[in-house]
């Protein structure tokens, strides 16, 4: 007892069981995103409703030019909107049979590829803003620079892998489904 917790390694064995639980509620939550699993008709509306409002903040970005990589924001935003539309739809279009569709395997990258979206919207939505600090307020400058830098940082590496991401929902579905039950 005494080795195991001077070493820490106690703490390694009570993250490691702690991650079953976390992916449990991951998986519950792309459940949830997901909608209804009784073959209902899932609603695409709210989803496409937000891509409007990605719409008009890369409309934003776009007038936003003079700003040091704001061309490349919208380009990734553009991007990585289009990638979650089309799962949106593709999603929206599977009514039957969700068991055997990519869906179910693909819960949780959807879950991710949604809310990648969504979080580089709102810093491309900081990073299009018009709001200057006042002259006086350097730690608000500080702070708005750290933010925009953030932003890029997000669009670069996070949003660029949203078509791949996209790739691997819709056009992946037929490996997720080729082995029968009986292989595992």
């Amino acid at each position: 007892m005494g080795f195991i917790e001077e070493t820490g390694a106690a703490q390694y064995c009570r993250d490691a069981s702690i991650l079953t639980i976390y992916e449990g509620t991951t998986a519950i939550q792309a459940n949830d995103l997901v909608g209804p699993q009784d073959g209902a008709r899932r609603r695409p509306e709210p989803r496409k409703a937000i891509a409007a409002q990605i719409e008009k903040t890369e409309a934003e970005l776009a007038e936003a030019r003079q700003r040091r990589g704001a061309g490349r924001w919208r380009k990734r935003l553009k991007a990585a909107r289009e990638a979650s539309s089309h799962v949106v739809d593709f999603v929206a279009g599977q009514t039957q049979g969700l068991a055997r569709t990519p869906c179910s395997p693909a819960r949780c990258p959807y879950l991710m590829l949604a809310g990648n979206v969504v979080a580089g919207w709102q810093l491309a939505r900081v990073a299009a803003g018009r709001r200057r600090p006042a002259p006086k307020a350097r730690r608000r400058r500080a702070f708005m620079k750290a933010k925009i830098a953030t932003a890029r940082f997000y669009a670069e590496h996070i949003l660029s892998k949203a078509p791949g991401t996209r790739d691997a929902i819709v056009e992946g579905a037929d490996s997720v489904t080729a082995l029968a039950l009986e292989s595992f």
